[in-house]
């Protein structure tokens, strides 16, 4: 009797369909209300992008200030101000370092400009700050240009990732 049900069993599990897929439960995001953009800012909707161990997201652009206002002065620009809002996270499991100056406005005939120092300065914004592993941060970068640039893209560079050979070429994000 033993054999005859080993049997039903074996023919039961062996001519039953292929197991079923387990089915992928969604993984929980966090819930981060919108913010308004500034008066005169432009959203910029591009995707994010990464170089070396960082990721740069461009949240909005704003050029052809005259000049700007901080906590403690006011100036003007020798060109025109402009100033991109980012969000930088470092996506490795050590810190990275964040280089405001090395970040460059592009414009469309191809010249780049560094950041304003002093703009930084007026407007209290990093120039260079540690990223902690899987840490997100939001500022502005703040450039004086020409009058006659007209600015295309942000180059976003990070530190290389351990093990790389020579410096970032860096990365484009549009800005128009």
């Amino acid at each position: 009797m033993l054999i005859p049900t080993a049997l039903v069993a074996f023919l039961v599990t062996s001519c039953s369909d292929t197991p079923a897929k387990p089915v992928a439960t969604p993984s929980p995001t966090y819930v981060i209300p919108p913010q308004t953009a500034r008066p005169d800012e432009k959203v910029v909707n591009a995707a994010p992008v990464v170089d070396g161990q960082m990721r740069f997201r461009v949240l909005s652009f704003q050029d052809g200030m005259p000049s700007m206002f901080g906590s403690h002065a006011e100036w003007n620009a020798k060109g025109q101000y402009a100033r991109v809002r980012v969000l930088i996270e470092s996506t490795d499991r050590t810190n990275q370092k964040f280089d405001a100056k090395q970040q460059l406005l592009v414009a469309a005939d191809g010249r780049t400009f560094h950041i304003d120092n002093f703009a930084q300065a007026i407007k209290r914004q990093p120039d260079e700050l540690p990223v902690g592993s899987f840490v997100r941060m939001e500022f502005d970068l703040w450039y004086d240009v020409p009058k006659d640039a007209r600015i295309t893209k942000i180059r976003f560079f990070a530190d290389p990732p351990l093990g790389a050979i020579g410096p970032s070429k860096g990365v484009d994000v549009t800005l128009r």
